[in-house]
C-alpha cells in the first residue's frame, strides 16, 4: 500500500490519425481544454491547443509507493481515456513529481 505520497503525473502525447468526427469534437471542445484552466486531479485534466497536434493529461495520484508506480497509474488512466474517446495517439511520455517531498523539503529548510 502507498506511503501517503501525492504525485503529480503528466502524460504528454501526440494525436495520430484522428477521424473527422474526433477532430470535430476536439475543435468544438477546445475552450474547455485550455492549459490555463487545467489542474492535477484524480480524474485527470485533458488539455490541447488549437493545432490539435499534441495533448497533456494531468493526474493527481495517491496511495502508490514510488514515482514509477505513479507513472504506471497515469499511463493506464491516459491510455484508457484516449481509447474510450477514440483518440488515437503516439509518443506518450510520462513524468511524475512527488509533491509530498517538495513540501517536506520546504518544511525542513524553514
Amino acid at each position: 500500500m502507498g506511503n501517503g505520497s501525492v504525485f503529480r503525473v503528466t502524460v504528454r502525447g501526440r494525436f495520430r490519425d484522428l477521424s473527422a468526427s474526433a477532430r470535430a469534437t476536439l475543435e468544438r471542445e477546445l475552450a474547455h481544454h485550455d492549459i490555463f484552466v487545467s489542474a492535477y486531479t484524480a480524474e485527470g485534466t485533458f488539455t490541447y491547443d488549437e493545432k490539435i497536434l499534441f495533448f497533456n493529461l494531468r493526474y493527481e495520484v495517491r496511495d502508490v509507493d514510488d514515482e514509477s508506480a505513479a507513472c504506471d497509474v497515469g499511463r493506464r488512466e491516459a491510455e484508457n481515456f484516449l481509447r474510450v474517446l477514440g483518440y488515437d495517439h503516439t509518443l506518450l511520455k510520462v513524468t511524475a513529481t512527488n509533491t509530498s517531498e517538495i513540501w517536506d523539503d520546504r518544511i525542513t529548510h524553514e
